[in-house]
């Protein structure tokens, strides 16, 4: 249901349930915050790459037949909503690694990654509205951050699935290859992997907060004064100062 592998400080999840298209029931969301839980004590993690098994989807949105039984209870006690929070704020960068389609619940779980990376397999979108539901999981708070108030309303109110080279144009993705968008997201997470680990974490929460609209410059000064004087940050800039590789 999950696959779960580490390597070189890059976390590999993977969802894995290929016969229902990777959909999101609450086994599989339970399983995701306990490794996410495990994962953020864990400093050899440093960013973690999410993706599919099978090829055809991401993740085709929620399990139908189990939301079809989700009662008003369900929602508050709201399993997919935590774990999708959780995700967004974990400690370390999350790359969603899209092949196939991220419907719903899927692209909303691609949404809570930091930043996104697609084959031209992908197509996206939230037809929630056609089940007689809306996205809930974070669909219409994060979905306007990247693609405007607007156009967030017009694919929410409309449920169409939109073809990957569209969703690039609408800032859904930050990157487009032609196949095996795991292999781009691995390089991608590569590179943040290098970096300072630390810093990293510090302009996560920095960028999270101001995108929620809260905090800003005295979030940005409290995080540059906890850097200045961390034993990475001057190793790494007497480093730099000695021409010398980190």
């Amino acid at each position: 249901m999950l696959d779960v592998s580490l390597t070189d400080g890059i976390g590999f999840l993977r969802l894995d349930r290929p016969e229902a298209r990777n959909a999101l029931s609450r086994e599989l969301c339970e399983r995701l915050q306990d490794q996410l839980s495990a994962w953020a004590e864990d400093d050899e993690v440093r960013a973690v790459v999410v993706s599919g098994a099978g090829g055809k989807a991401f993740a085709a949105g929620s399990d139908i037949a189990e939301l079809k039984q989700r009662t008003h209870r369900d929602s508050f006690i709201a399993v997919t909503q935590r774990t999708l929070q959780q995700l967004e704020d974990f400690p370390r960068p999350t790359i969603a690694a899209i092949d196939g389609y991220a419907l719903g619940g899927g692209l909303e779980l691609a949404l809570a990654c930091d930043l996104r990376v697609a084959s031209r397999s992908a197509k996206v979108g939230m037809p929630e509205v056609t089940l007689g539901v809306f996205p809930s999981a974070g669909g219409t708070t994060r979905l306007p951050r990247l693609v405007g108030l607007g156009r967030a309303k017009e694919l929410i109110f409309t449920g169409r699935i939109v073809e990957a080279d569209e969703a690039l144009a609408l800032g859904l993705f930050e990157s487009l290859v032609d196949t095996n968008a795991v292999a781009e997201a691995t390089r991608l997470a590569k590179s943040i992997a290098a970096n300072a680990p630390l810093a990293v974490q510090v302009a996560k929460v920095s960028l999270n907060a101001a995108a929620r609209g809260s905090a800003g410059a005295p979030l940005e000064w409290l995080g540059q004064g906890l850097l200045f004087d961390s034993p990475e940050k001057h190793e790494r800039m007497q480093a730099f100062l000695d021409k010398r590789r980190k």
